[in-house]
C-alpha cells in the first residue's frame, strides 16, 4: 500500500473512525437462542410473523399487533387485544423453529418465497429455451420519442468500491437458468454518478454497494412476467408498461462490508417473493432493519426512491426522460 501524506491521510483515518463508530452503534445481532424463533408461520393469506426488536421479541398476526413475547426458551406468552393472555409456544426440528402454536392453533413455519419459486421453476424448467424465444418475439409497448437518449454506463467503472453479484446470469435466480448472457450492470450516466456518490457516502461508514442488477432488456422483463403467477405480479414488473430497469433507471442492490468483503444481512433475500421484501416490513431483527436504513438513506440522498414492495430496489429520479431499452448485454460490451 502506497503511503499517504497530509490531507489523504487525515482523511483516510476520520473515514475509519467513522466507519467503526457507526457499526459500533448498530443494534447487535439476537442470541442464537432468539434468532432460531424468528421468521414467518401459518399460510400465505394469514401469516404470523415472529420478530426482534431492541433484544425481544415479538408477533404480528392473528390477532397480535406487535406483541411482546414474554417467557423463555420456546415458551412464551403474549396479551391479545382484549387483555386476555395467550401462550405462544415453538417447536424445534433441528435447533429451528418448524411450528409455533397459539390460541388452539399450530402455524408451521413457511419460507414462502421459495415455495413460489419452486413453482416457477417447475414451470419453465421443461423448455427454457421456448420462455425465452416467446420473449423475444414479443413487441415493446409503443411510446413516445424519449427526451434523453440513452446513455448505459458500466458501473464498474464509475468507483472501484461497486461490486457485482448478478444472478441473472447464472441459473442461481429465481427463473432457475441464465437471463443474461454475461455479467454486467448499466445505469444511464445521471443515475451511476449518483450511485457512485452514494458509494462514497457509504464507504465512509465501512459499507459498499453490492449490485444484484440495474438495466435490463425489455424481454427479460417480459419472461419475468409470463412465468410469475398472477398474485405474485406485485414483485415484477408489467412489461406492457416497461419497467424502470428496463430504461436504465433501476438498480437492485444491498451493502457488503468493507472490513470482510461479505454483503450484510437484511431483512430478506434479494429477490424473495414474500412480504419480507417489502421496504417497511417490520420484522427480521434490529440489526437488520437498521442496515436496511443505512442503505435507504444514502440512496434516497442521491435522489433514488425506494420500490415500496422491494427493499433492494431503487428508483432514479429521471427514468421518465428515458425509453424502454432492448439492447443485450452483449451489444452493451461490444460499445466499450
Amino acid at each position: 500500500m502506497p503511503k499517504l501524506h497530509g490531507s489523504s491521510a487525515l482523511l483516510l483515518i476520520l473515514s475509519l473512525i467513522a466507519g467503526a463508530a457507526h457499526a459500533a452503534a448498530l443494534p447487535a445481532s439476537p442470541p442464537a437462542e432468539m434468532q432460531r424463533l424468528i421468521g414467518q408461520y401459518g399460510t400465505p393469506q394469514s401469516v404470523l410473523t415472529v420478530s426482534e426488536d431492541r433484544g425481544r421479541l415479538y408477533a404480528d398476526g392473528r390477532a397480535l399487533a406487535h406483541a411482546l413475547l414474554t417467557g423463555r426458551g420456546v415458551h412464551y406468552a403474549a396479551a391479545l387485544p382484549g387483555g386476555e393472555r395467550t401462550a405462544v409456544d415453538f417447536d424445534l426440528h433441528g435447533g429451528q423453529a418448524a411450528a409455533v402454536s397459539l390460541m388452539h392453533e399450530r402455524w408451521p413455519r413457511h419460507d414462502f418465497s421459495a415455495e413460489v419459486v419452486a413453482g416457477i421453476q417447475a414451470k419453465v424448467k421443461a423448455d427454457p429455451a421456448a420462455v425465452r424465444a416467446a420473449a423475444l418475439a414479443a413487441t415493446p409497448p409503443k411510446e413516445p420519442t424519449p427526451k434523453r437518449a440513452s446513455d448505459l454506463v458500466d458501473l464498474t467503472t464509475i468507483d472501484p468500491g461497486i461490486k457485482l453479484d448478478i444472478g441473472y446470469a447464472t441459473p442461481n435466480n429465481f427463473m432457475g437458468f441464465p437471463l443474461y448472457e454475461r455479467a454486467g450492470a448499466y445505469l444511464q450516466r445521471p443515475a451511476a454518478e449518483a450511485l457512485g456518490r452514494a458509494q462514497k457516502a457509504l464507504a465512509a461508514q465501512g459499507y459498499g454497494l453490492l449490485i444484484h442488477d440495474a438495466y435490463r432488456p425489455w424481454f427479460v422483463t417480459k419472461m419475468f412476467w409470463d412465468a410469475t403467477p398472477p398474485e405474485d405480479h406485485v414483485f415484477v414488473a408489467d412489461p406492457a408498461q416497461g419497467s424502470r430497469h428496463n430504461r436504465g433507471c433501476a438498480v437492485d442492490l444491498t451493502l457488503y462490508d468493507l472490513k470482510t468483503g461479505k454483503p450484510v444481512e437484511m431483512t430478506g433475500r434479494y429477490d424473495e417473493m414474500s412480504t419480507r421484501s417489502y421496504a417497511d416490513f417490520p420484522g427480521g431483527t434490529s440489526r437488520q432493519r437498521a442496515l436496511r436504513g443505512i442503505l435507504r438513506a444514502a440512496m434516497e440522498a442521491e435522489g433514488f426512491t425506494v420500490y415500496p414492495q422491494e427493499w433492494w430496489h431503487f428508483d432514479y429520479k429521471d427514468y421518465a426522460s428515458y425509453g424502454i431499452g432492448t439492447v443485450t448485454f452483449t451489444e452493451l460490451a461490444q460499445r466499450r
